[in-house]
């Protein structure tokens, strides 16, 4: 590791990647669903569309609303589809106040709620958004009518970090994380978290390697990788939500053996392991998960 450190201090200058102007960005990014609001100082991108009962979708690392376009696409016709890029991703951009602490995620998830007068809703998160979802469900039950988790964050994996999340610990090879971000690496970690490498188009990568480059983004990447996690599950046992945990089989970050652990934890959970999927079902095999998804509505559409 301190090798591979080394090189990347001695190439850095050589590997520099500019800036992506935050309106350029948006030019391309934004659509006529977009809105940007004001939360808690926080210029915030939102999409709100369709009506009906209330689902709320939060997206992981390195991601952005996009990730949830299939779902939102057959959801609106029957459901009120609430997503936003949380601060340090996609178009909202780093937070001002460089809080990336889960209690801080979930405060801010909370007032965007607020803003937007939702009420009581369907949770789903993905990888970090779905740690993030569970927390709101522990810490505000009223909020979480029903709960979905794919590959979530949260507990030990028994296994190291990811290289990006490894490497931005270190101390000097933060500040170069914060300007050099070849194509190639965003190529590499996304073929990680697709089990069908086809999957994994330039349209893909191209959006997530311009949209890291968005000014503060990368830095917010390493603030958020050095801010202490505690990875132990508190507050599972207190979620009162019907629960789905949904996961991918060949996750290569999360492992999908964590599955049943969550659904043991919480009280009223069920689980589901996707074959030939990997960490982002709901991008991977959208209507797919989509449909485990809805069986589950289904299936507890008469509980309180």
């Amino acid at each position: 590791m301190l090798v591979l450190a080394g090189v990347l201090l001695a190439v850095g200058v050589g590997l520099w990647t500019p800036d992506v102007p935050p309106a350029e960005l948006e030019a391309r990014w934004a659509d006529g669903v977009s809105r940007f609001v004001m939360v808690a100082g926080q210029r915030t991108h939102v999409r709100d569309e369709g009506a009906g009962p209330p689902v709320v979708l939060l997206h992981g690392t390195s991601s952005s609303v996009q990730t949830w376009d299939p779902w939102a696409a057959a959801m609106r016709d029957s459901f009120r589809v609430v997503r936003f890029d949380l601060p340090g991703f996609g178009l909202t951009g780093a937070a001002v106040t460089r809080d990336y602490s889960m209690p801080a995620y979930v405060r801010f998830v909370s007032a965007v709620l607020d803003s937007l007068r939702v009420g009581p809703a369907i949770v789903a998160g993905n990888s970090l958004g779905g740690e993030i979802a569970w927390a709101l469900a522990s810490r505000e039950p009223a909020r979480v009518r029903r709960l979905v988790l794919i590959d979530p964050a949260g507990l030990p994996t028994g296994r190291g970090a990811p290289l990006p999340f490894t490497l931005a610990q270190l101390p000097l090879v933060g500040p170069v994380l914060s300007r050099v971000t070849p194509r190639w690496i965003v190529r590499r970690s996304l073929l990680e978290v697709y089990a069908d490498d086809a999957k994994v188009t330039d349209t893909l990568i191209d959006r997530v390697w311009l949209m890291a480059r968005r000014p503060g983004s990368r830095q917010a990447f390493v603030d958020r990788a050095r801010t202490p996690r505690a990875n132990d599950g508190a507050g599972l046992e207190r979620i009162a939500a019907p629960t789905l945990v949904l996961w991918g089989k060949e996750d290569a970050w999360i492992p999908a053996t964590l599955a049943p652990e969550f659904a043991r934890r919480i009280p009223n959970a069920e689980s589901v392991v996707m074959a030939r999927v990997g960490h982002l079902p709901q991008e991977e095999a959208p209507a797919a998960s989509l449909a485990a998804v809805q069986a589950f509505l289904a299936r507890t559409a008469d509980r309180p």
